[in-house]
């Protein structure tokens, strides 16, 4: 089967870098990029080997000895790739094949690995890399600047851009969810031509709660009452709920009091806080607006609508539109 991958050992690789080797161990809570890493081992196995046989075993369900018998010496000799996922719920006896395997694998065998986090499992995962197994590192992608780095990759893997706008407007709206931001990717590839523009974006996804509860947090942050209370209104009005609302609007408050806290600090807001390049440039503009007492101020008005949005206040509407407007009235003019 294929030839070890040249990197070290020790080597970790993203999901779009990793080669076929005979163990490849996919790490990290982030599903979609452990399915992608697998499907990219598997492609390239069929590359090499259109008839290669494909056995996946799930670790939950695993039972005792079912990995020597899919790896096992083949009468005709054909390649074989094995999948094993879910290791970080799998059976004792998963644990105890995968140990006994790796100390002796097959040559002709490729024997992908899947653990989704977590302390389970460690001595095996421990036996694994130390067996020289490919580590696929697929940790969970929180950061908004992660977030805009996907989305970007994920264009231009389609041979297309977007403008930066548009990449904010797409990762509020579908930023919560890796996979759907990826759908969403695909589909604006797929859907539109040229550069994909804050336009194209607010078409297509305009309508999520995400983006609609930014656009009224921007255009209070901004002093734009007026705007903010009829953005709310009609949010409110095509059934979007007031919890998320208040959620978007102490958010952008949030990036207010840390983006003016690195500035005090000496500290680098993307690098060190984990912001996008365009919500510290937003911030820094807005906060020539703000003086650090109105910011508490805003902030203490958003806690106040969040507690009355979750049962403490009988108008969660009201609540929300007291917000906005004391958050607006705080922008010096």
């Amino acid at each position: 089967m294929p030839p070890a991958s040249r990197r070290p050992a020790s080597a970790s690789v993203t999901w779009d870098q990793v080669e076929i080797a005979p163990l490849v161990l996919v790490t990290g809570g982030e599903a979609l990029l452990a399915e992608r890493a697998v499907e990219r081992v598997l492609g390239q196995a069929r590359e090499q080997d259109p008839s290669v046989e494909v056995t996946r075993l799930e670790g939950p369900s695993y039972e005792a000895g079912r990995l020597q018998v899919a790896t096992s010496p083949s009468l005709f000799d054909e390649a074989r790739v094995v999948v094993l996922t879910d290791l970080q719920a799998a059976t004792e006896q998963a644990l105890a094949d995968v140990t006994e395997y790796v100390a002796a694998p097959a040559p002709d065998v490729v024997l992908v690995l899947q653990h989704g986090g977590g302390v389970r499992g460690k001595r095996t995962l421990d036996a694994i890399r130390a067996a020289g197994a490919l580590t696929v590192a697929c940790d969970p992608v929180k950061r908004d600047a992660d977030k805009s780095a996907f989305a970007v990759a994920e264009l231009r893997r389609a041979r297309r851009k977007a403008e930066p706008a548009a990449l904010r407007a797409l990762v509020e709206a579908c930023g919560a969810d890796l996979r759907e931001l990826a759908a969403a990717c695909q589909q604006l590839a797929a859907d539109t031509t040229g550069t994909v523009t804050l336009e194209v974006v607010t078409r297509y996804y305009g309508g999520r709660v995400e983006a609609t509860g930014f656009r009224v947090a921007d255009a209070a942050v901004e002093g734009r009452a007026g705007e903010a209370v009829a953005l709310l209104r009609h949010a409110v009005a095509t059934g979007t709920d007031p919890v998320p609302l208040v959620a978007a609007l102490a958010a952008k408050l949030r990036t207010l009091a840390k983006v003016g806290a690195a500035r005090g600090r000496g500290l680098d807001p993307a690098r060190d806080l984990g912001l996008a390049s365009w919500q510290v440039d937003r911030a820094r503009r807005d906060l020539s607006r703000w003086t650090p007492e109105a910011l508490a101020d805003a902030i203490a008005a958003v806690a106040q609508a969040d507690a009355e949005v979750k049962g403490a206040g009988r108008d969660p509407v009201f609540a929300i539109e007291r917000a906005v407007l004391r958050v607006a009235s705080a922008v010096r003019p």
